[in-house]
């Protein structure tokens, strides 16, 4: 005859009834539809669309390439000036392809040497295209990670950054250009920037200037951050560093023809095109070609900066002694960081003396952060996004479209301008733990 079971081997195993009970849990919260709806307004929750999206670019980025003819504007050119350099020319005023001279600093050339190569000196396109995809798949998993660290945008606001972007999916895949491989560093340095590691961050952001140029309207937020962060001292080392690197790539240029260099790469007084303009098509060609305009729209930006860094990046600050010591007593948080950066970024691209259709890429996926900023109503912010992204994709563009695009940067700078949430941003510095 067996033995008794004893009133404790008779009970349920507890690891597995709570196994069950969190299996029914989830069950429930599945199948609630409160549940989605969390997923697609919760900032905290961004993680999983995000998810989604990533996956969804993977073969929307392909069926791109494979659906869509490649639109030749600057490769060829590019390669060719890559090729002088491959063949021993430095001399930066011989160093020209089809559509005129080489006009970008060193990283440029050394970066597209890199594909030359790969693609069997340029020739193979297709390949290039897959290399770009590449590219906007780690652009894209960067900007969520900032996104995700901030947690302010609403997880379905992604889904209209991602599959309504049909300039900036041409931008990368379809045109090759250089601005989506400069601003890939860019946000790589955010990422550093947030994390505090000044010295990758430095670097990166100096070897996207050396890229393309654009990437100093970002400077003035940078020195703002670094100063607010380290001090005066440690700024200056770190701007060191930018510097040197750019003296490193450009050593072979400089010892060839120094001047053409300094000139040809850092030319800030280049002249435009009107016939590409996207912003300024409301306005004269004469006009827009007129020096004076552009000495003009050069003051609005100077001082617009100027009066955003005293009054709202620095506003709780009185002193100088106060600014320089302000590293030792706070930090500043994350989302004043990334702020920082996308609206000096944002200021100069309202003054630009001409937008051309690939420079979109330099601000887009910023205006999310900054619309979602100024607590405007959600679908406001839609609507400024959705005006903007067709002033983009008119082409060629017209007096209607190059107004719109106006009327949506004046409305996002003005809200940022008077914004109580910018203002608070500035005050979510917290206090440096003991």
């Amino acid at each position: 005859m067996p033995p008794p079971q004893s009133r404790s081997s008779s009970r349920k195993n507890p690891s597995s009834s709570n196994l069950s009970t969190r299996l029914r849990s989830f069950s429930k919260q599945f199948l609630n539809l409160s549940f989605y709806k969390d997923l697609l307004i919760n900032p905290n929750r961004s993680i999983y669309v995000m998810f989604g999206l990533f996956i969804i670019e993977i073969f929307l980025n392909i069926f791109i390439i494979k659906r869509t003819n490649y639109t030749e504007i600057d490769w060829k050119a590019y390669m060719q000036e890559v090729e002088g350099v491959v063949n021993g020319t430095f001399d930066y005023y011989k160093l020209k392809g089809d559509t005129g001279p080489l006009v970008y600093p060193a990283g440029f050339v050394y970066i597209y040497m890199i594909f030359y190569y790969i693609t069997n000196l340029g020739r193979n396109i297709r390949l290039a295209q897959y290399l770009f995809a590449g590219l906007y798949l780690i652009m894209i998993s960067v900007i969520f990670y900032i996104y995700n660290r901030i947690a302010k945008v609403p997880p379905y606001a992604y889904i209209f950054m991602c599959l309504l972007a049909y300039r900036i999916h041409s931008i990368f895949v379809l045109r090759l250009f250089n601005d989506p491989i400069a601003m890939t560093f860019l946000y790589i340095s955010i990422v550093f920037l947030l994390r505090r590691q000044w010295s990758i961050a430095c670097i990166l952001y100096s070897l996207a200037v050396s890229i393309k140029m654009n990437i100093l309207l970002m400077a003035p937020a940078l020195f703002i951050i670094l100063l607010l962060s380290v001090g005066l001292r440690a700024t200056f080392q770190y701007i060191f560093y930018c510097a040197l690197l750019q003296f490193i790539f450009a050593i072979p240029f400089l010892l060839s023809n120094s001047s053409a260099y300094i000139i040809r790469s850092f030319d800030l007084g280049r002249q435009f095109f009107y016939i590409w303009t996207v912003n300024w098509r409301l306005i004269p060609e004469h006009i827009f070609l007129n020096r004076y305009f552009h000495l003009c729209l050069l003051l609005l930006h100077i001082l617009v900066l100027l009066y955003v860094c005293r009054y709202q990046w620095l506003k709780n600050i009185t002193t100088f002694k106060e600014l320089l010591n302000y590293h030792k007593n706070y930090v500043l948080s994350d989302d004043a960081i990334v702020t920082l950066m996308f609206y000096s970024n944002f200021i100069g691209i309202c003054f630009c003396r001409s937008l051309h259709y690939q420079f979109y890429v330099w601000y887009y996926h910023m205006l999310y952060h900054l619309l979602w900023s100024t607590k405007s109503k959600d679908i406001v912010n839609l609507l400024i996004l959705g005006l903007i992204e067709w002033s983009w994709n008119v082409y060629p563009s017209t007096v209607m479209s190059s107004l719109i695009l106006h009327i949506c940067h004046g409305y996002i700078l003005f809200k940022l301008l008077t914004s109580l949430t910018m203002k608070s941003n500035m005050k979510k510095i917290e206090k440096k733990s003991k």
